[in-house]
């Protein structure tokens, strides 16, 4: 798959998705646009999953017709994220077209 890390994702966690194409927004010169734009050039790029921080983006955004598999972190802070990364891994394989998922990391 191909995956979108939006701005505020740890970039360590690249590696760990192996099999993955992993790319993110500023490396693709979308680190200025707004989320509804983002989702759109993802997809016309032909990104398979966006994984995000932003627990807003549901409801700032009708998500209902998009193909783009969305994955938020309810971390983004890689310390506190790296012994949990295995649940973020699951989380992007398991990832289906139009499909949302919130990553929430044990306490």
């Amino acid at each position: 798959m191909r995956v979108l890390f939006d701005q505020a994702v740890p970039v360590p966690i690249r590696p760990y998705l192996v099999g993955h194409e992993v790319r993110t927004a500023a490396e693709e010169s979308w680190d200025t646009l707004k989320n509804g734009e983002l989702l759109t050039a993802a997809e016309q790029a032909g990104f398979d999953v966006l994984l995000t921080t932003d627990k807003n983006i549901r409801y700032q955004q009708n998500l209902s017709q998009r193909k783009i598999a969305i994955v938020v972190l309810g971390q983004q802070q890689w310390p506190k994220l790296r012994p949990h990364v295995r649940i973020v891994i699951e989380a992007v394989n398991m990832a289906r077209p139009g499909s949302y998922t919130e990553v929430d990391l044990p306490a």
